[in-house]
């Protein structure tokens, strides 16, 4: 966890993570003009991916501006070219990852060898190999089950890895490692133990700039700005609060309540703002420009991602693992994505972006952004579904059902909701399956999004 106390107040707060809690007035995202669908880099407004956001991808990946902006196209595209795979491949799926500077290598994963032409055919990389993904998350659920019996600091992190098709056990102490998969009954030739020096903690009683404050005086960032309703608020991390604790904004101006929170088992929270604060779709950027938020696709292994967060600022990496475990002294917490992004104390909280989808809220890790390190954000689809929020984004609502089939759409899709992979729902009299989770918002109806929705 990375929060810390802290008097100082900075503008950084609220903007710092999609919520700057003033009166600033959202920009609509452009829709593609006709009534072509509009392809998965369209879907996930690639082209709102601002100066900001790309000088930050140069500066942390090491690439050109024109290679960060194709990195984000290819992204896209491959997420959504990876979801119609997963889908086409059934029980074999054993995973998928973007390499490459630009991302312009997608590979997925099979155990069936026959598999591979398909998967070539529908652009992408095979590999065959011997266990699928859906074993390798059983074997996952099997050490969660084990670490909440009895967790240990000593086994601090372990995920899928599906580019090593594994499970991998970051271990300080083999011997943990090993007491831990026993306990769990997990089969081992499904599990891989490495070494570690990864003592992810919580880094509290750190002084340093403001995000937003809680009410024992502990400060953290905001994540995104949320609705409930007509509560405005924002999504954060579990650790920053309980239920019931007050904050105060970057201004030390009376801000809001947390209304729920959860930690450790996940880390999540949200706090309602009073009527004072306004949310607002945004993440800040390094030097306070406005970087817009449009929906929160997740992005798959291998993509770039950017964190914003109060003492840090930008900092950009990649998504190494998502499905992760990470044990800190308080307990362990479970299905968080890991990532090569650095952090440091006050960054908790704060948000995860990619291109312009939102991803996740800071939660923790190791190293700082001096030497490099670790960190974990809890994906925000999951926070947003538990606590009943609707993500605020800068995309023009619009009229549900247009662009789209004719006649009235009804069925069982609603904005709104968030939708997991391989969920279905009727829409304009037809079935859709959802290629890849987010939550739906009017605009992406299912006959307008293919990168998101697969007509049956």
């Amino acid at each position: 966890m990375l929060h810390r106390h802290a008097k100082a107040a900075c503008v950084g707060a609220a903007a710092a993570a999609a919520l700057v809690l003033t009166s600033l007035q959202g920009a609509a995202s452009a829709q593609p003009a006709g009534g072509a669908a509009p392809s998965a880099a369209d879907t996930l407004a690639v082209s709102a991916a601002q100066p900001e956001l790309l000088r930050a991808m140069q500066r942390d990946l090491g690439l050109t501006r024109a290679e960060a902006e194709r990195r984000l196209v290819n992204e896209a595209e491959a997420g959504a070219t990876a979801a119609v795979l997963r889908q086409r491949l059934g029980d074999s799926f054993a995973g998928a990852w973007v390499e490459g500077a630009d991302a312009g290598t997608l590979t997925v994963a099979t155990t069936r060898a026959a598999d591979a032409a398909a998967i070539r055919a529908g652009g992408a990389e095979a590999r065959t190999v011997p266990h699928t993904l859906a074993e390798l998350d059983r074997a996952k659920a099997a050490l969660d089950r084990a670490a909440a019996r009895d967790s240990s600091t000593d086994v601090p992190v372990w995920y899928v890895d599906v580019r090593a098709n594994a499970v991998v056990v970051r271990a300080v102490e083999r011997s943990a490692a090993q007491t831990l998969i026993g306990a769990s009954g997990a089969e081992r030739d499904l599990i891989r133990v490495v070494p570690t020096e990864e003592q992810p903690r919580p880094l509290y009683d750190i002084r340093g700039g403001d995000a937003y404050y809680m009410g024992g005086g502990g400060r953290c960032s905001v994540g995104f700005a949320v609705t409930r309703g007509t509560t405005q608020g924002f999504a954060t991390a579990g650790h920053c609060g309980r239920a019931g604790t007050s904050t105060s904004g970057y201004n030390q101006v009376a801000q809001g309540t947390f209304q729920a929170s959860t930690f450790p088992g996940r880390d999540t929270a949200w706090v309602a703002a009073n009527s004072n604060w306004t949310s607002t779709p945004y993440v800040k950027g390094q030097s306070g420009q406005n970087i817009q938020v449009t929906g929160s696709v997740q992005q798959p292994v291998g993509a770039s991602i950017c964190r914003s967060g109060s003492t840090t600022g930008w900092h950009c990496g990649t998504i190494s693992q998502h499905n992760t475990s990470v044990t800190y002294p308080e307990g362990t917490i479970t299905g968080v994505t890991r990532t090569t992004v650095c952090a440091e104390p006050g960054d908790s909280g704060g948000s995860y972006i990619s291109g312009s989808q939102a991803q996740g809220v800071t939660s923790g890790g190791s190293g700082d952004c001096r030497s490099g390190g670790t960190t974990f954000h809890q994906p925000i689809n999951p926070l947003l579904q538990g606590y009943g929020l609707t993500l605020k984004t800068t995309t023009d609502p619009g009229e549900p059902g247009e662009p789209g089939e004719p006649g009235e759409p009804g069925g069982t899709w609603a904005a709104g909701t968030v939708y997991q992979a391989g969920a279905q729902v009727t829409y304009g009299g037809a079935t859709y399956r959802c290629l890849q989770g987010h939550q739906a918002q009017a605009g992406w109806e299912p006959p307008n999004v293919p990168a998101l929705w697969q007509r049956l």
